[in-house]
């Protein structure tokens, strides 16, 4: 264990005793337990960060282990990233299950008849305002997605861009396969099935959407809403984390918004809008580097018995952590220290030695959950092809590298912390992407040896076009060892729909206008004035395809 010498800690952890017991009496009523005293003051300043020291005696638990709690654990430690996934996802009482709320309306906007943005935005407002107000507590967590807010037409830009690489690729010999997670209220697997149903009906009858949802009562909801009008759709309520199921066919694997929200109605138009997806609330682990030796530090987050949080560190031990920052260093990316410090040891040696310097880096937020689902996504889905969207930036986050925004409504009003040690399942907590980086972690995990024993080179997955004694199927490079940089090498065994063993051709980063300029009927979603949401909202948001 170390810990972190300089004073920043210090005052986060005091103010989030402080910011979180002050919005609890304030707004959210906490019932005390029986069982311990209350306290009347978290302002007391302490020289030491170190956690409760009987820390060493607590339980070491995950997420996973804390699904059957129905009240948040004490006296208990976990990687950052079990507490932030506890913190959203516990069934109990976790943010999303009993909080968080999407909102959909059954007449779609008329964008063509707004004059301008302002009305635009008023319209937004009065539509969902009154589903947000309570008479007590942080009220409804109300939030809005961009499928609901431009639906049929944001649906449809997904759809049109699947189809256009179905059509060029697979059709006429390989069904159209969608698998779609955290798939919200159905609206958008509903706008992109309405879409190949009514303007490409060759396509929809080659069609299977599947569903992967974690929460039951969402995935009650898309039954309820798609199966009745779209008899191909399949929905597994299971997280995604815990797929075995291997799917040897070509596939489109969305990776879109779950929970879009709004922390203002005014804010909708501006570069820093603060929406989010479903790749943003992935949890993400913390680390921190020690400025003498540049060895990497995971942090741990321990829970006493009064509730009250503390984070100390560790060597690095866990396997996610640790492949992590292998993989990164593979690819090039340096940790986030000052180069001076990293070139030279003597300076690193006076530096730290300096009264009140910090012996750790800043914290920095690593997206370990993110590369789980980039490895199922290679084991279980080989022959996918992903369209995901993020945001690329966020404003008001917490300190640290990467940092998330940690966040709630109370009453219409956003109240932001800073720090991500807060009350369970009251604050939601959303992180930004390095999509330049996520690009080069996702190419080079899918260069990776197929780790799943029934998808192997004897995989006799061919097409029509060519046979199973085929020198095609013979590898990659049969008749050449040349392959393009911007194309992948192909799965071994399998040759695409023209018959030639091409491999996909690499992914790109999209800002949200480029893509929405590519595929969206713009003319749908623009005003009176001449502004088009569809193209200025999100300048924070990028697609990776």
């Amino acid at each position: 264990m170390i810990p972190a010498r300089n004073l920043r800690p210090l005052w986060t952890r005091q103010h989030r005793l402080t910011c979180q017991r002050t919005f609890s009496t304030s707004f959210i009523n906490l019932k005390q337990s029986r069982s311990n005293p209350v306290k009347t003051n978290y302002n007391n300043l302490s020289f030491s960060d170190l956690p409760d020291p009987n820390h060493v005696n607590y339980r070491r638990v995950t997420a996973n282990e804390l699904e059957s709690f129905k009240e948040p654990p004490t006296e208990v430690k976990m990687l950052v990233r079990d507490f932030i996934e506890d913190s959203l996802y516990n069934p109990h009482y976790g943010y999303f299950p009993k909080q968080a709320t999407i909102f959909t309306y059954t007449d779609p906007i008329d964008f063509n008849q707004m004059h301008n943005a302002v009305q635009f935005q008023d319209e937004v407002a009065r539509r969902y305002e009154s589903f947000e107000l309570t008479d007590e507590g942080p009220g409804r967590q109300i939030w809005h997605t961009p499928t609901e807010l431009f639906k049929p037409w944001y649906g449809r830009a997904l759809a049109q861009c699947l189809v256009a690489e179905y059509l060029l690729k697979y059709f006429p010999y390989e069904d159209l396969v969608i698998y779609e997670i955290g798939a919200g209220n159905g609206t958008l697997a509903r706008n992109i099935l309405d879409y190949l149903r009514d303007e490409r009906p060759e396509v929809y009858e080659r069609t299977r959407y599947n569903i992967i949802e974690i929460s039951a009562s969402l995935a009650d909801l898309q039954r309820k809403l798609l199966l009745e009008d779209h008899p191909n759709v399949t929905v597994t309520n299971k997280s995604v984390f815990r797929w075995d199921t291997p799917e040897p066919s070509p596939c489109f694997f969305l990776a879109m918004e779950v929970i879009v929200s709004t922390s203002h109605h005014s804010s909708l138009y501006s570069n820093t809008t603060n929406l989010h997806f479903i790749q943003d609330n992935f949890a993400h682990d913390m680390i921190r580097y020690d400025l003498k030796t540049l060895e990497p530090y995971q942090g741990l987050v321990t829970i006493d018995g009064n509730g009250d949080f503390s984070m100390y560190y560790t060597r690095v031990t866990d396997p996610l952590i640790a492949s992590f920052i292998a993989l990164r260093r593979q690819l090039g990316h340096p940790p986030p220290i000052p180069k001076l410090l990293k070139l030279s040891p003597s300076l690193r040696s006076l530096y730290t030695s300096l009264p009140l310097a910090p012996n750790l880096s800043i914290p920095e937020f690593v997206p370990t959950r993110l590369l789980t689902l980039l490895r199922t996504l290679r084991q279980c889905f080989p022959r996918h092809r992903l369209l995901l969207s993020d945001f690329s930036s966020l404003p008001d986050t917490v300190e640290g590298v990467c940092a998330p925004v940690v966040q709630t409504r109370v009453r219409g009003t956003t109240v932001p912390c800073e720090t991500v040690l807060v009350k369970q399942g009251y604050f939601d907590i959303f992180f930004p992407t390095d999509f330049e980086r996520l690009r080069d972690m996702y190419e080079h995990v899918l260069t990776e040896p197929n780790l799943h024993p029934s998808l192997g080179v004897d995989d006799p997955r061919t097409t029509p076009l060519s046979t199973s004694i085929s020198p095609l199927t013979a590898g990659a490079n049969f008749f050449s060892s040349y392959h393009p940089t911007t194309r992948r090498t192909p799965v071994d065994g399998v040759t695409s729909s023209s018959g030639l063993p091409v491999g996909e051709r690499k992914s790109s980063v999209f800002t949200h206008a480029e893509f929405m300029e590519t595929y969206a009927d713009l003319a749908q979603t623009q005003l009176k004035s001449g502004e088009n949401p569809m193209l200025e909202f999100y300048q924070n948001v990028k697609f990776l395809f």
